[in-house]
């Protein structure tokens, strides 16, 4: 066992308050997406199916999230699903599941950075089409996007830095912004309309069979509402109990539900056809919002995607550092990831790291971006998979086993949990499925699995030189099956029982 106080299980400050939490989830859960692609699902189809399609979504991640209730309430530490992976299937499995996690998070830092230029190329394009410098893969890159996303991945580095007790509080005002935004255009838009229900028509894709209409947009679920598991990364600094985190996870997916379909909605039953204020490559629900209500729509909805870029931002730069805090913490990433501020007890350096590494991304090209987020689908998925897994382990279905909580109800649910997990990662992952990945998202994801397995080769050592017992602890915060914890912060090596045994 190592001593030392370099070598003391470091922790983080308990100041999130429950508002706070259910601001992380919704403001991560709802970006830019929610604006900028509902024409183009009414396209693929149709109103209803596109509002179909997310609500059973959404239906299906409330049951995931039961998983998480269920780890969060019984391990309050930050990690996530690399943490429920360690539980579930032991360390080498954790790292894969940290690995493809933290690249999923940092990825859509980098997305909602270069967001903002998207709405400002749609406001503003003489402007944003300044200072052309070259294409990537179609995509026109020009110096404004640049310096634009660059100062939004640094100015939120920095507020993330001073802590929790700023950014979480920051995110509570976004997240109130955003929903009174989409409130307003969603009665407005429908008041105006003439016949707003007539105007929804056809509620399918004509073309396509219902259930195809509906499972086009299903596939995309996972992508839709990812930012809910950022919860699990803040569980060690609730300063409320942990058992509240089931009804804020679910309590934002309803919301971020109900977002989507008020977009989707005005989208659609604003005017008669989509045709009524033009067509092609044009951003769809922009011109339907500034047809109907003016600048002065356009406006909020401006206010609304920024607050909904915002929020992603600052949720997602917490979510990253606080995992690359805890992986490094479990010794599979270098030390200095579990560095933190003596004045707030933030995990700084990981907070600069994430910023050092989006700040290049700009300059590739938003295309190219969507392809790393594409293929970083498949790292959130993985990690339903081991959260309901690791839940299933630790509930038991009628009869009291090893400390286990009899929920059948529960384990039921993190079953099916587990096998709507998979059927997200088959869509992602099976050709000619509604959500394959493309090509080059197929090779990205190739290669940051042989980048990941080089860098596990080159820190297996070290990760492996803990016991089993001793990562526990790292991990979790105690090595005992049961509630019982110790109040010193190194475990003693006499009391040492391991958490699950071979046999569990």
């Amino acid at each position: 066992m190592e001593q030392g106080s370099e070598n003391a299980r470091r922790k983080l400050h308990k100041t999130l308050k429950p508002s706070w939490v259910f601001a992380i989830a919704l403001g991560s859960s709802v970006g830019w997406g929610a604006f900028i692609l509902p024409g183009d699902w009414i396209r693929d189809s149709g109103p209803l199916g596109a509002i179909i399609g997310l609500g059973i979504g959404a239906l299906i991640l409330m049951i995931i999230a039961s998983s998480y209730g269920v780890m969060i309430k019984k391990f309050p530490v930050s990690g996530g699903g690399f943490t429920y992976a360690f539980i579930a299937a032991g360390k080498v499995w954790a790292f894969i599941c940290g690995w493809f996690l933290s690249l999923g998070y940092i990825s859509i830092v980098a997305l909602n950075a270069s967001a903002l230029t998207l709405l400002l190329k749609f406001l503003a394009p003489g402007f944003m089409k300044q200072g052309y410098l070259y294409s990537v893969a179609g995509w026109d890159v020009y110096v404004p996007e640049i310096l634009i996303a660059s100062v939004l991945i640094l100015l939120f580095a920095l507020i993330n830095s001073t802590g929790t007790s700023v950014s979480g509080k920051i995110q509570f005002y976004f997240s109130v912004l955003l929903v009174a935004g989409v409130v307003l255009l969603g009665f407005f838009t429908f008041s105006v309309a003439d016949q707003p229900l007539t105007n929804l028509q056809p509620f399918f894709k004509g073309n396509q069979s219902i259930l195809t209409s509906v499972l086009v947009i299903l596939a995309i679920a996972p992508w839709a509402y990812v930012g809910f598991d950022n919860v699990p990364q803040a569980a060690e600094e609730f300063n409320f109990s942990p058992r509240k985190a089931t009804m804020l996870i679910v309590a934002s997916l309803f919301t971020s539900f109900l977002i989507y379909a008020i977009m989707i909605g005005l989208t659609g039953w604003t005017f008669p056809s989509l045709t009524a204020v033009g067509t092609g490559d044009l951003w769809l629900t922009g011109e339907v919002v500034r047809s109907a209500l003016g600048i002065g729509g356009l406006a909020v909805m401006a206010v609304a995607i920024v607050m909904g870029i915002f929020t992603g931002l600052n949720g997602f730069f917490m979510s990253s550092s606080r995992l690359l805090f805890s992986m490094a913490r479990a010794r599979a990433l270098p030390n200095f990831f579990r560095t933190m501020t003596k004045e707030n007890q933030t995990p700084v350096w990981g907070i600069w790291f994430v910023a050092l590494i989006t700040l290049p991304t700009p300059w590739f090209g938003r295309q190219a971006l969507t392809w790393i987020v594409d293929m970083s689908s498949t790292g959130v998925s993985v990690a339903y998979f081991f959260t309901c897994l690791a839940a299933y382990k630790v509930l038991a279905w009628n009869k009291e086993k090893a400390g286990r909580e009899i929920a059948p109800m529960k384990k039921f649910l993190a079953l099916i949990g587990m096998i709507a997990s998979g059927a997200f990662l088959a869509l992602l992952l099976v050709p000619n499925s509604p959500a394959a990945l493309s090509t080059p998202s197929y090779i990205l994801l190739l290669a940051w699995a042989v980048v990941g397995g080089i860098f596990y080769l080159a820190i297996r050592k070290r990760y492996n030189s803990l016991t089993q017992e001793e990562t526990e602890y790292y991990v979790l915060g105690k090595t005992i099956e049961s509630e019982v914890m110790d109040t010193t912060d190194e475990p003693k090596k006499d009391d040492r029982v391991p958490l699950f045994n071979a046999s569990s």
